[in-house]
């Protein structure tokens, strides 16, 4: 293995993944390599992080919880265990 560089999908600059890198991706079991150099990662997380939650109450349990999106009436809603659950 060495040293790769990568064009980042987001700013279109070139970031190296390491050969340290492609090993803990391998012990991970992730076969892609990334396609966002770490500022972008970041960015991307931290949008990710601050994105508008709303309050539901679970179909299934009928536990409070909150969801990313606004819920509708029409569709079931369900918290994280009893999402986990149904799949």
């Amino acid at each position: 293995m060495e040293d790769k560089i990568i064009i980042c999908e987001d700013c279109g600059e070139e970031f190296t993944f390491s050969v340290a890198e492609q090993e803990f991706f391998a012990q991970k079991g992730w076969t892609r390599d990334p396609k966002r150099c770490k500022q972008c990662r970041l960015d991307k997380k931290e949008q990710h992080d601050s994105r508008q939650m709303y309050d539901a109450v679970c179909s299934e349990c009928g536990k409070p919880c909150r969801v990313p999106f606004e819920p509708k009436t029409d569709r079931p809603i369900y918290c994280a265990s009893c999402y986990s659950s149904r799949k």
